[in-house]
Order: structure tokens, then C-alpha cells, then sequence
């Protein structure tokens, strides 16, 4: 039997306004519209479908404030997490926003309508106070602090919401359950205790060492209930994850587990956030959830010190166990013990046994290098998933961005380069020199600090998908700016390989008088009038090796 939901109602706005359907699409058509963020549109779907029940919209200011000093509604109901709509000063006068106002919410992705909100106010949050109170401080390095400080703007809009349709999905729509068909899904299995799992990253054996054992415990089923919305920046992507998933399922007795899909876009927000998962377990019909340890942490603050400690959030969740009316199942690190050849959690292991355990690092350097991941840590048919997704450096694209003034020898290497590379094979081999790049991308540039920017960002981003498509890259603009270099590394590095070559010569003097940063950032420093091309191109090359990207190992 599913748990009652939280605040005791399913607030199930798809239901409860599909009878009016028609008339809200039509009134749609003459409202004002705001386009929701990423992070908007997963919190309208959770609000919309019931998953942050007793929500009906986004917080008042009311809410708002009881909520982040004392972790209720106003209504005392308990809630840990503001789950705000937040809205620019120009948004405010261009479409005339005000109290008792009606707008639509939009779908960034293709414009459709969603939602109506009736307006019930306007206010300006103390964003310091939000940070410090919600996520414990004011440092940058958690995400959802810097989110706030960069991203979310100035005011928030209060109000309820009347549902005109779902969001669109077009991946793992079977996996995609609400509350609603959730626990219909439990109640047609005859499921009577049933224990969640939150997760944001792949699963290997200790996961299901893990879950199992809850199971047992308990005497439940289980729930694997990944998130699939917005995690932490640098979190593997949720198609890979769901492959893991999916694969992991059939390691598991049949009829003892399921999955479903949660379009959440966490905030990393650690003992609030636990709690606040523990809501929408519940009203997803869960009766346990699962706490590990440093549930939802963001790793490590600007100082190299953990944000919470390690068991915050099962601490704060037990604190309102009674109130939550879902029992917490808390889990320590589970470690893996050879002699028995089984999985443990740390706090049971006895004094003086072997245990082995391989951290995300590590797994991480593995899957780089093509190194063996051990039968033990996961499941063969796992490792194959992630390396499909993750290949070796060996088979992974990079980029050459080769920068120095017109003339200083930076297009004859280049050209060299594609040569070489190409000799070497594995790879298509894209070489885009500044002059390419100007005519066919950013013909209508001039050479203000804006235009060159604008210019550099446009190399980048398609370097950055040539890259990720596995090809080898060389670049050779002027880039005379530390930013634009920066931003290119940034946005490259994420899908491979990045290598700054400073190139020092200067042949001839046209452009010798235009400004140019010079990088204290290079991976390879290069000068062509001490330096022949060949001797410029092994050094490269023998970067490349060192690194993976080229030669078996």
C-alpha cells in the first residue's frame, strides 16, 4: 500500500484541471508568457504532477520566508527546500506583472504553453540569507549558491498554478511514471513496503549490495528512483546513467525491483535537500527511503573543506521522522570484502579484514586510460555501457589551439599538424585556420574586443562539437585575449582533450602593434625562429602521447 502523501493529499494538478483543458489552452493564446528555465521547468513538472505536494505553485512570500528560517509553509506543513519562480525588473514592466495577474509558463524547448499562474505577489529575496540559511553559506563553489548569485534574478512571483499540459519527453517515456501512476503501478504489484533509492550517478554492485539489503531489512521492494532533471555540473549524463541503470535492473530477483525516472533539478543543498527528497519520495508512494552518506553534498567548499559532514543529513532527517511519516533506512559506505567475496557497510567490518573499494577518481582514471575495472566493483555489463559512452583518451577527440600574432608561424604548423595526424590515423582531422574561420563563420566581424570575442567563441563551440564527435583539432586563431582563450578551454575540456600552444616568433611586423594578452596559461611554449616545424610538431605529438590521446598503450 502506497504512503499517504505529504501534507495529505496528491496534489495532482493534471487531474484536477484536465476538465478545463480547452478553456485554459484558449486563454493561453491571450496572456503574457514567461519562458521557463531549465530549473523552472523541472520544478513546474514535480509542482504540477504532485511530487512537491502540498505545493500548488510556487512559493508567496509567505512561504518563501517561513520556509527558509524555519524549513515550513506557512501553513506549518514541513518543507525544506524554496521552490521559487524568479523574474527580472524588465519582466516585471514588459509584461505588466502584478498581483491577481494571470501569466503563462512556456516551455523553453518548443514554446508550448504549460501552465497559467495566478499571481499572488511580487517580492525581492535577501539572496545572502537564502545561501547562508538554505545551503549553510555564501561560497560561490557550491553550485546552487553561484546559480543564485549569477543566474537567478532579482524578484520572485508567488502564486498557484492551473495545469494545462505536461512537459514533452522523448526519452525513456516507459520509465517516466508521476505519483499518480507510481502508485497505481505499486498497488497493481501489490507492493506493501517500499524502500527509494536516490541516485545521480551510475550504479555498480555496492549499489545493489546496498538496496537489496534494505530490502531484506525491511522486508520491502525497491524503488531506484534516479534523478533525470539537473544535477551537479560534471555529473556523467543522464542517457548513460538510465542505460546503467536499465542494465542493473536485471541483477535483481524479478518482481523485487523497479524504476522510474525523477525530473528533478536538485540543488545540492545536503541536509535540506535529503529532506526534501524524503517529501518526494513519499508522495511518489514510497514508506522508506535510503540516506547514505553525505547525501546530495557538493563536495568540497573554497577553503578544501567538505560543505556537511557526513552523516548532516541523516541527522536532520531522523530529527522530523515522526512528522515525515517515512521511515528512514540510513546507509554507511558499503566496501567490498575479497575473503568473502561480498559487499558491507564499513561500520560492520570486522577489525583486520581486507576490504577493497575504488572511488569515483579512480573509477574516472579508468575509464580515461581503458585500465581494468575489476568484477568485483561492477558488473561487466556496466563497465561496457560507460565505456561506450566514455572511451579511452585514446579514442577520444582533442583540440590543438595553436595561438600567437598573424604571422608568427602558427598556420605553417598547423598545416604541418593535420599532415601528421592524419599519417597517424584513428581520427578525421579538422584544421581551422583564423583566416578559414573568419571568412566562413565570422565574415561579419570586426576586431573590436566584442567582435574578436564573438569570433573566438564561435571556434570554440565548434571545435567543442568536433571534439566531442572524436576528431582531432587544430585551431590557430590570434586570440590575443586571456578570457575568450579561457572560456574556449573551458567549454572544449568538457568533451576532451585541450592543448594551448603559445607560439612566441613574430615574422614580419604586420599586427605586431595590436594588443595581444600573452598566455601564463600554455601547455607548450613554441618559438619558430629557434624551432624548425618538424622539432615544433614531435613536441606536440609527444604531448599527445604522454597524455594517451595518441599511440597504444
Amino acid at each position: 500500500m502506497a504512503n499517504t502523501p505529504h501534507g495529505g493529499f496528491l496534489k495532482d494538478a493534471h487531474a484536477r484541471d484536465a476538465h478545463k483543458y480547452n478553456e485554459l489552452l484558449d486563454e493561453s493564446k491571450t496572456l503574457p508568457s514567461i519562458v521557463l528555465t531549465d530549473r523552472q521547468l523541472c520544478d513546474l513538472e514535480l509542482i504540477m504532477n504532485g511530487g512537491f505536494s502540498p505545493l500548488e505553485g510556487f512559493m508567496n512570500q509567505g512561504d518563501y520566508n517561513r520556509v527558509v528560517n524555519e524549513l515550513r509553509l506557512k501553513n506549518g506543513c514541513l518543507f525544506s527546500m524554496p521552490i521559487t519562480l524568479d523574474v527580472s525588473e524588465y519582466d516585471i514592466k514588459s509584461l505588466g506583472l502584478a498581483p491577481n495577474k494571470r501569466v503563462v509558463l512556456r516551455d523553453l524547448r518548443d514554446d508550448a504553453p504549460l501552465a497559467i499562474l495566478t499571481i499572488d505577489d511580487i517580492y525581492r529575496p535577501n539572496k545572502e540569507e537564502e545561501a547562508i540559511k538554505v545551503f549553510g553559506s555564501n561560497d560561490a563553489a557550491h553550485p546552487s549558491i553561484k546559480y543564485l548569485q549569477t543566474k537567478v534574478k532579482e524578484y520572485y512571483v508567488g502564486g498557484n498554478v492551473e495545469a494545462i499540459q505536461m512537459p514533452s519527453h522523448y526519452d525513456y517515456i516507459a520509465h517516466r511514471l508521476t505519483p499518480s501512476e507510481l502508485r497505481a503501478h505499486f498497488k497493481k504489484l501489490n507492493w506493501i513496503r517500499v524502500v527509494a533509492f536516490q541516485t545521480r550517478n551510475p550504479m555498480h554492485r555496492a549499489h545493489r549490495e546496498l538496496t537489496v539489503r534494505a530490502a531484506r531489512i525491511r522486508q520491502a521492494n525497491v524503488l531506484i528512483h534516479p534523478v533525470v532533471g539537473l544535477t551537479k555540473p560534471g555529473d556523467i549524463d543522464h542517457y548513460t546513467r538510465v542505460r546503467v541503470y536499465q542494465t542493473i535492473m536485471k541483477k535483481y530477483p524479478n518482481g523485487m525491483a523497479t524504476l522510474s525516472l525523477l525530473p528533478l533539478a536538485m540543488r545540492m543543498g545536503g541536509p535540506r535537500e535529503a529532506l526534501w527528497h524524503a517529501i518526494i519520495r513519499k508522495n511518489f508512494g514510497a514508506t522508506h527511503f535510503i540516506i547514505g552518506r553525505d547525501h546530495a553534498g557538493p563536495g568540497k567548499n573554497s577553503q578544501g573543506v567538505d560543505f556537511y559532514g557526513p552523516y548532516e543529513a541523516q541527522e536532520l532527517v531522523a530529527k522530523y521522522c515522526d512528522e515525515l511519516q517515512i521511515e528512514v533506512v540510513p546507509f554507511q559506505m558499503m566496501t567490498y570484502i575479497p575473503d568473502s567475496d561480498e559487499y558491507m557497510p564499513v561500520d560492520e567490518v570486522p577489525e583486520g579484514t581486507q576490504t577493497l573499494n575504488i572511488s569515483g577518481t579512480e573509477l574516472r582514471r579508468r575509464l580515461r586510460s581503458g585500465a581494468h575495472i575489476p568484477e568485483w566493483f561492477s558488473y561487466p555489463e556496466v563497465v561496457r555501457v560507460l565505456r561506450n559512452t566514455h572511451p579511452p583518451r585514446s579514442k577520444q577527440g582533442f583540440t590543438l589551439f595553436l595561438t600567437g600574432y598573424y604571422n608568427s608561424g602558427k598556420d605553417l604548423v598547423g598545416r604541418a599538424l593535420q599532415v601528421v595526424l592524419n599519417e597517424q590515423g584513428g581520427r578525421s582531422v579538422s584544421l581551422l585556420l583564423g583566416e578559414i574561420v573568419r571568412n566562413e563563420l565570422s565574415f561579419e566581424l570586426g576586431f573590436s574586443r566584442k567582435d574578436r570575442d564573438s569570433n573566438i567563441a564561435r571556434l570554440a563551440f565548434v571545435s567543442g562539437e568536433l571534439t566531442k564527435a572524436g576528431a582531432a583539432v587544430i585551431a590557430a586563431p590570434i586570440a590575443p585575449f586571456a578570457d575568450a582563450r579561457a572560456h574556449a578551454r573551458s567549454l572544449i575540456e568538457s568533451y576532451g582533450g585541450f592543448y594551448l600552444i603559445h607560439f612566441m616568433a613574430v615574422i614580419g611586423f604586420t599586427g605586431v602593434d595590436d594588443p595581444y594578452e600573452v598566455p601564463t596559461d600554455a601547455d607548450i611554449v613554441v618559438d619558430i625562429s629557434k624551432q624548425s616545424i618538424s622539432e615544433i610538431c614531435h613536441q606536440i605529438m609527444l604531448l599527445l602521447e604522454k597524455d594517451g590521446y595518441i599511440g597504444e598503450r
